[in-house]
């Protein structure tokens, strides 16, 4: 069933990953005039992911609503940074658009030379959705429990691993969350993306890895991989016998993975606040929470200004975090 799902997202998505002619920009676009033309939202992932399905829910019910096209385009790319450089770059009329996860907040603490400021040249339309990691393990290893994998990391200081989709990457910075508060001593081993590093995990050359939940779930539920905790502080309906990790033995030990929507800090508020109404009404319709329950992503609207309060906090957090396990790319 979760497989289905999550098939029949990704070919939703590549059916509306379609290419249009470009238009004229009407001058001095207004709020009321809004929009105007096709609205592109620029994901900087390839499809698939929590930001791509998100993208794309939205982008089907805009166009719907406003009976103007709403293009998703994956430009991959540096974390994602390549497609928000673009959407910092692009002209003030909120034809352009990002859909990012928390690792838009974290680039500005690893990225010395970022081409674009973060806080300053990007603002937010809306929080679209908040998600879990789940830890898991391989079967093979014998490992039943938060307190087990601990204990096996103190016996021996550095010579277990934990896998990442790459420096940087949410899952990174998750793991190191953990292993800082935890006080354990493991590697970490980045791979490419989350595929890769949850098939090393699933062999056990990896010891452990905080999956996003909706890539870890159907291997959780088939047995091929042993869940010891959430990353929330409450459990997660989609595996309710699972502990949050704070409660399975590291105190106080809480993180997630969000996604949400942005445009140029130049776009008029009258147009931000546009947008962000529609999307709101989306994603808090019924039909939202039942195309991403099975995902285990929740619809999570919010005004601009608590998404972009949200991200300076998070840069912040994460900045500490870079410091700590000295995290830097070139």
């Amino acid at each position: 069933m979760q497989a289905g799902v999550s098939r029949l997202l990704y070919a939703v998505g590549l059916a509306l990953s379609f290419s249009v002619p470009a238009y004229a920009q009407p001058p001095n676009t207004t709020a009321a005039e809004y929009p105007g033309k096709p609205i592109r939202i620029l994901v900087g992932f390839t499809p698939g992911g929590g930001p791509d399905i998100t993208a794309r829910y939205i982008a089907q019910k805009l166009s719907e609503a406003w009976k103007q096209q709403v293009i998703v385009e994956n430009r991959p790319g540096a974390g994602g940074n390549v497609a928000a450089g673009m959407v910092a770059r692009a002209g003030p009329d909120g034809y352009t658009l990002l859909s990012v996860s928390s690792a838009h907040a974290i680039a500005p603490a690893i990225y010395p030379k970022l081409s674009y400021d973060t806080l300053k040249n990007l603002s937010g339309i809306t929080l679209s959705g908040n998600s879990k990691y789940v830890l898991v393990v391989a079967p093979s290893l014998g490992i039943k429990s938060v307190n087990e994998l601990l204990a096996a990391a103190r016996a021996k200081p550095g010579q277990l691993n934990f896998s990442s989709a790459g420096v940087g990457s949410g899952t990174h910075f998750a793991g190191e969350m953990f292993k800082a508060m935890a006080k354990i001593d493991v590697v970490h081993i980045p791979f490419k993306g989350i595929p890769e590093a949850l098939t090393e995990t699933l062999t056990g050359r990896v010891h452990f890895f905080l999956a996003p939940i909706a890539n870890a779930i159907n291997q959780v539920k088939d047995g091929r991989l042993t869940a010891l905790g959430v990353s929330s502080l409450e459990r997660d309906a989609l595996l309710p016998e699972v502990p949050a990790v704070a409660e399975a033995g590291v105190p106080g030990y809480q993180t997630s993975l969000w996604f949400g929507l942005l445009a140029s800090s130049e776009v008029p508020r009258p147009i931000l606040a546009k947008l962000n109404r529609e999307i709101v009404r989306i994603l808090s319709e019924p039909d939202a929470r039942q195309r991403w329950a099975p995902i285990g992503i929740e619809p999570r609207p919010t005004t601009p200004e608590e998404f972009d309060r949200l991200i300076r906090d998070e840069v912040a957090a994460f900045s500490r975090i870079a410091s700590g396990a000295n995290i830097k790319v070139d």
